[in-house]
């Protein structure tokens, strides 16, 4: 008997994410299927109970139900607890479990090119939802110190406290008055700009040429921060490689063996 899995959330027409995961089974040769599922906003407890009957086994959670999701959980992993909101959900005969892989999938890539954040100083922009996670990841690798901008102070004001909380230490600035890049070591765009090819929120001119740029937005792959960054001939990670990340995460939660990185990342390249 297959076992079935799905990705939740509207819009969920665009997800890769039933691409990425097929493409696991088949080269794994599971009996496993996975879709997309669109449960609007403020349907999400009704569309959980549906998930129940048809005895899903897992599922992600995408926009805009990550948060209220985390009222419908059985348990909880602590990633889930820490940065507030999931993404990953297994369903154990009815018993569900809530993981967030945000944090492992942005960690992943750095990891992969044995690129250390101890002691290193870090520009975070942005601090929407995928800001926390990265604080998260950040705190647990040992950054020195994470300077948050975003163009109003006010998430960054909360996302800072909540940096202080779990033991990181962070100094909020608007967006313009980021001028002098020398000092980063790790520059990262979090937030959605550059997904409708605006222009890079900052310049690299006076970067530090051994910085690591890493933009979270993965369509399209090569953003203007991007761009601007390999012009500089500095070191780039795409924001495909977090959404690889945190696939793999998955797949390695919901069926407890080694995923099957390069064909999954085939398909997920495959899907531009």
């Amino acid at each position: 008997m297959g076992k079935s899995f799905a990705v939740i959330g509207d819009p969920i027409n665009h997800s890769l994410s039933p691409n990425i995961h097929s493409a696991a089974f088949r080269e794994l040769n599971l009996d496993s299927s996975y879709i997309g599922y669109r449960i609007p906003k403020g349907e999400l407890e009704s569309g959980v109970e549906g998930l129940k009957k048809i005895k899903i086994a897992g599922f992600n959670v995408t926009i805009p139900h990550k948060i209220e999701m985390m009222k419908y959980l059985d348990k909880m992993d602590e990633s889930c607890s820490i940065i507030g909101a999931v993404n990953t959900v297994v369903n154990n005969d009815g018993v569900l479990k809530g993981y967030n892989t945000d944090m492992d999938g942005f960690l992943e890539p750095l990891k992969k090119r044995n690129i250390s954040i101890q002691d290193k100083k870090i520009l975070l922009i942005g601090a929407g939802g995928a800001a926390r996670a990265i604080i998260a990841g950040m705190s647990k690798e040992k950054a020195q110190e994470v300077d948050i901008a975003n163009r109003t102070t006010k998430n960054a004001e909360e996302l800072s406290e909540f940096a202080t909380s779990i033991g990181l230490s962070t100094n909020v600035k608007k967006i313009e008055e980021v001028k002098n890049l020398q000092k980063y070591n790790v520059i990262i765009n979090s937030t959605s700009i550059g997904l409708k090819d605006e222009p890079s929120p900052i310049l690299f001119d006076h970067a530090n040429e051994n910085a690591v740029i890493y933009d979270i937005v993965y369509s399209p792959m090569n953003t203007d921060f991007i761009k601007k960054a390999k012009d500089k001939k500095l070191e780039v990670i795409y924001g495909y490689e977090m959404l690889l990340g945190q696939a793999t995460r998955a797949f390695e939660i919901w069926h407890e063996m080694k995923a099957p990185y390069n064909a999954m990342k085939k398909a997920l390249l495959g899907g531009f």
